[in-house]
């Protein structure tokens, strides 16, 4: 079963390439901190940038790292359904638990033809492998519908389980009543887990979390206090991880030469902002994602200063994984200055 906290792991670069070191101490950080899986090359993990030989290696590196230790998962969905088969291909024969089936994208199918064109024929094709709908019209265009999950449900035993980031509680309970109380669903958004899970219409069993790169024991602690019926302890912790929770996507307005712009900044471009500062193996993000505007990065540097000020608890585990002092580098203009443009 697919439950507690999830990382979708960023994906470090060195110089244009992978940072194999880098990935693979981001991935000891993370079974270090009890989470119960990984995701690699999600959204958060910048797929779809990497080639597709690259989107292979990292799924193997993860895959071998976390074999006997957490549940891998590997994110092989895209808007070409011949593609998605040969990418669960690998991924089946790298030894990963199960594969995340992002909506297609861009070319914007129905959910009939979601479920009928890209999901049937891949969980078919890979009856011993958990096959996990993704749904996110927000990035994608599209949105597989709850009664196609739950026809899925029936016809395909290994799709029983969704990642959920429609931010329409309403769309959850009613997955979760046509899904019945068997089916697995995971928030795929960290501000909304605890209403999920702790949701008795909705009952959600954990998060595919980003904040957790930086906050795997926090997060994890949060999940399995939820899960456990302790709400009261779920949103301590979650109350101590809110201000991270903005970083997801972080909107700002800024001053242009011809007038005001809103700027939105979206994952993974907060998170890997924020290890870059701390410190943590991440590199840059692949263009066309670039770097945060100044008023960005005092958002994230802000958001950071705050938990280590108010509960130093929550990035403690990674500033000793890591042998950082992440106050000394938040503070420090040197560390920030290449982090943000110049100007607009």
């Amino acid at each position: 079963m697919t439950k507690g906290c999830n990382t979708a792991l960023v994906t470090p670069f060195s110089e244009g390439g992978l940072d194999i070191t880098g990935l693979e101490k981001l991935v000891e950080f993370q079974i270090a901190g009890g989470v119960d899986g990984i995701l690699a090359v999600g959204t958060t993990g910048e797929s779809p940038t990497l080639s597709w030989e690259e989107h292979l290696q990292v799924i193997q590196i993860v895959a071998d790292k976390t074999k006997g230790k957490v549940k891998c998962i590997a994110g092989t969905g895209s808007n070409n359904t011949k593609e998605t088969l040969e990418a669960t291909k690998h991924a089946a024969k790298a030894g990963v638990d199960a594969v995340l089936l992002v909506d297609p994208y861009y070319n914007g199918p129905s959910s009939l033809e979601i479920r009928r064109e890209y999901l049937t024929p891949t969980a078919k094709a890979f009856p011993d492998l958990e096959i996990i709908p993704y749904v996110i019209p927000g990035r994608t265009g599209a949105q597989l519908f709850p009664e196609d999950l739950a026809i899925l449900y029936k016809e395909c035993p290994n799709v029983k389980t969704v990642k959920e980031a429609t931010g329409d509680l309403d769309n959850m309970r009613k997955t979760r009543k046509l899904c019945g109380p068997d089916y697995t669903i995971m928030s795929g958004d960290d501000d909304m887990t605890l209403n999920m899970m702790l949701d008795p219409d909705i009952k959600a069993s954990g998060v595919v979390s980003v904040l957790s790169n930086v906050a795997p024991k926090a997060v994890s602690q949060m999940a399995a206090a939820a899960a456990a019926g302790d709400a009261d302890l779920a949103r301590n912790i979650g109350a101590a991880l809110k201000p991270l929770f903005g970083l997801v996507v972080v909107k700002t307005t800024e001053e242009s030469p011809v007038g005001p712009v809103m700027c939105r900044a979206r994952n993974p471009l907060g998170v890997k902002t924020l290890m870059a500062a701390l410190g943590m193996p991440c590199g840059p993000c692949r263009p066309p994602l670039g770097k945060m505007s100044k008023q960005g990065l005092d958002v994230v540097v802000n958001a950071a200063k705050a938990v280590l000020k108010n509960n130093p608890e929550i990035l403690a585990p990674a500033a000793e994984f890591f042998n950082l002092d992440f106050e000394q580098r938040l503070n420090d203009p040197d560390v920030l200055k290449d982090l943000a443009y110049d100007s607009y």
